[in-house]
């Protein structure tokens, strides 16, 4: 026997059913609770209904695990106890929820079957769709026919069957991608990868997909075997295996090296490589990084045991070279001790010059070890430094690489100063050792004054005044093979004194229906003759004219050196802002009043009482073009000294690049920085496809024996080059890559590399 119930008289029968009723709007209506229904059925009706009193709403609602629910239609079976809601029927209780066509509720049993367009949500956001799905009352567990799943993490489970114990879903022949399954016209696509399986457990608590007798398919026809699989679900971590490295490497073989990532918790872990190869011994690696609520750090390890070249300049042969341990130590990290106090290190060391390149590491050639402790404020800084240097060059002196131990360095700003300018105070203190080599000892402290003022007509004027002291302490001087670099050895003392008037004068206007900018430029320096040479040189070795430094207070780059000399300098700024496009420009030069010698090496720019022509062009175009030129100019005979230049054209999918250095700058061989030097580096990405690109560079060295008499190259040498072809989806990157080295140091010989790489997106960390 059955009634049907319409929207009306809902809210007594679900009072009567023990469920907390949340009807839609059109049922929503204030009315008392009925305290029977008329006409009574029967005797048996009537005494079922009092034997369930029906509590009121308020207090129902206020119990958590009540079921909520509302239907468009409810159909009860006194006799059977089952309840029947049709219509759009939807479902809560506290954060599970579950909408369906049609729901039949056995009240003895407890069970509950869903059917039609179902769709069920957990605590988690975990979505599972299904045609049929058995429930219990409590709507925790239960089993699913023709079974979707839609994690909120992140990817899909699809089945058969499956079922839900206490939160935990349990499939049977099931698929687990995250991959899309439509493509942009809705239409059914296959996944770029997938998991099968006989069975799979997706625990939401612990966010972990486990499979039984598993296989992963790329594309649809690449298929991996995996007996006995898990994965975190969404991007979580979780101890396991990350996807293997592949290559093909000209000195070392065939290479693989399957990672095992291990999760202390969520801010700290710890990955361990082990990469084998065909032509040499096994290396391990290991990386760990850690996230404090005071900083972070990472340090990284290698170690291998094998033969290593001593000699650089010959070719690795059993005469020439030893099994050693070989290896290398990375560690990085920055601690913000309070809010002006931090910490930060970064060292590098590595047990032989060849190792890093050998292994395709890093092809940096020299490696700097520092560790530093600072203090900064609004109006102050403080530093305490230390470094050291390994070199990886060939032919240099590891005894002649400096160390310091400390560097000291305070500065202070104090504003509203003398005349409302704005004074500079620097405090600074520098120990240089070598274990072969020169060791030097400095301290200077420096005031400086600066006030800027606009005039009545829009001239931007700034007076700069300036004042150091210096103390330094040489030993070993002749050790220095640069006599200029040396210095007199013992104490010497020097005293440094500089003012300055630099005047700009903006003019602004509108062009080509934007805004353009003319800014002449005027600056006069003076400073009195100095003992430049009878202190040692560290700091100021690679001076060059260029446009970052031409109004610069000193021109050399360091300390040490400060040009004396009294000089004034001219140039001029352009900027052009139109919609989409501007172009910012500088040109300049200077003209020394002295005509007694400099300190400045020739070809340095500034070596005549008149210098070198330098200046920068930008040009921007949206996001299309970008394009820098650096360039230096010949005062005698206009030829370029320095053309460096740097474009990119293109989008973020398919662009090219091209950068060109050329330094023509005539310095003598007994000088050890800034060679003469001529390179192309060249470099691209084209979209072939919405999910395929193409991507290559290459660096030649166009250096000959016309530019530098130590250069090997004739000309036209290419170093190395890259290319590649990637695939590239929302849960899927395959590359592969092709590297040539056209150089051999030691046993880090030249040749080709291949490197196969391949990325699940969304399968574990």
């Amino acid at each position: 026997m059955g009634i049907v119930v319409t929207r009306k008289a809902l809210l007594l029968l679900s009072a009567a059913l023990g469920l907390c009723l949340a009807a839609q709007a059109q049922a929503q209506e204030t009315a008392p609770p009925l305290p029977r229904v008329e006409p009574v059925p029967s005797p048996d009706l009537q005494d079922r209904a009092t034997q369930v009193p029906p509590p009121s709403v308020e207090a129902a609602s206020a119990n958590p695990d009540e079921v909520q629910f509302t239907a468009d239609q409810l159909d009860y079976d006194y006799e059977n106890d089952v309840v029947t809601a049709s219509g759009d029927v939807r479902l809560n209780r506290r954060s599970d929820r579950l909408r369906a066509d049609r729901i039949v509720w056995n009240r003895k049993t407890g069970q509950v079957v869903a059917e039609g367009n179902i769709v069920i949500v957990n605590p988690e956001g975990d979505a599972a769709y299904g045609d049929r799905i058995e429930l219990t009352d409590t709507l925790k567990d239960g089993a699913v026919e023709n079974m979707l799943v839609v994690l909120e993490a992140g990817g899909r489970i699809a089945a058969q069957r499956g079922r839900r114990d206490n939160g935990i879903i349990t499939v049977e022949n099931a698929a687990y991608t995250p991959c899309a399954v439509v493509d942009t016209d809705d239409c059914p696509k296959e996944p770029s990868w997938k998991i099968t399986a006989r069975r799979v457990v997706y625990d939401p608590n612990r966010k972990r997909i486990r499979y039984t007798g598993a296989r992963i398919s790329v594309f649809g026809f690449a298929s991996i075997p995996l007996p006995a699989f898990s994965h975190p679900a969404g991007g979580t971590s979780d101890d396991g295996f990350l996807t293997p490295d592949v290559r093909l490497d000209r000195t070392n073989g065939f290479q693989i090296a399957l990672p095992y990532y291990f999760s202390f918790a969520p801010n700290r872990d710890l990955t361990v490589t082990p990469r084998v190869f065909t032509n040499t011994l096994p290396m391990l690696q290991a990386d760990y990084r850690a996230l404090e609520s005071f900083g972070a750090y990472r340090v990284s390890a290698y170690g291998t045991y094998s033969r290593r070249a001593d000699d650089l300049t010959v070719p690795v042969t059993p005469a020439t070279s030893s099994n050693n341990f070989r290896g290398y130590l990375d560690a990085v990290g920055r601690f913000q001790l309070s809010p002006e106090w931090s910490a930060s290190t970064s060292l590098r060391i590595t047990t032989d010059r060849t190792f890093l390149r050998r292994y395709d590491i890093s092809r940096d050639d020299r490696l700097r070890n520092n560790v530093r402790v600072e203090r900064i404020d609004q109006d102050s800084y403080f530093s305490i430094n230390a470094w050291a240097v390994q070199t990886l060059r060939v032919g240099e002196r590891q005894g002649l690489q400096p160390f310091v131990l400390p560097e000291l360095d305070y500065r202070r700003r104090m504003d509203d100063g003398l005349l409302g300018g704005r004074f500079e105070f620097q405090v600074n203190t520098l120990a240089i050792g070598r274990a072969d080599g020169q060791d030097s000892q400095r301290a200077f402290a420096s005031a400086r004054w600066d006030l800027r003022k606009l005039t009545a007509w829009g001239q931007e004027v700034t007076f700069t005044a300036y004042g150091r002291a210096d103390a330094y302490n040489t030993h070993d001087t002749l050790l220095t093979t640069v006599p200029s670099y040396r210095g007199d050895e013992g104490f010497q003392f020097r005293g440094i004194a500089a003012a300055a008037i630099d005047v700009k004068w903006p003019l602004v206007g509108e062009f080509l229906g934007g805004t353009q900018r003319i800014t002449p430029r005027v600056q006069i320096v003076a400073a009195p003759k100095l003992e430049n040479l009878a202190v040692p040189n560290e700091d100021a070795r690679a001076v060059d004219l260029e446009d970052s430094n031409l109004f610069a207070l000193n021109r050399f780059p360091g300390y040490d050196r400060f040009e004396d000399s009294t000089r004034f300098t001219w140039g001029v700024d352009y900027s052009l802002y139109l919609p989409g496009f501007t172009v910012d420009a500088n040109v300049g030069q200077s003209y020394r009043l002295s005509s007694r010698p400099t300190i400045f090496p020739d070809g340095t720019g500034l070596t005549d009482r008149v210098s070198d022509i330098v200046g920068r062009t930008v040009v921007r175009f949206r996001d299309f073009i970008s394009f820098t030129h650096r360039y230096r100019i010949d005062k005698d005979d206009f030829s370029i000294r320095r053309n460096e230049i740097d474009a990119t054209v293109g989008s973020r999918s398919t662009y090219f690049q091209i950068g060109y250095l050329r330094l023509n700058r005539n310095i003598g061989a007994t000088l050890e920085d800034l060679q003469d030097r001529e390179e192309a580096r060249i470099g691209g990405r084209v979209q072939i496809a919405r999910f395929w690109s193409v991507s290559g560079s290459i660096l030649v060295d166009l250096t000959n024996r016309d530019e530098d008499a130590l250069s090997q190259a004739d000309g036209f040498d290419p170093v190395r080059h890259r290319l590649g072809v990637t695939y590239e989806d929302d849960c899927l990157r395959l590359g592969l890559t092709w590297k040539r080295d056209y150089e051999t140091t030691g046993d880090a010989r030249r040749g080709n590399s291949y490197l196969l790489s391949l990325a699940f997106k969304n399968l574990g960390r």
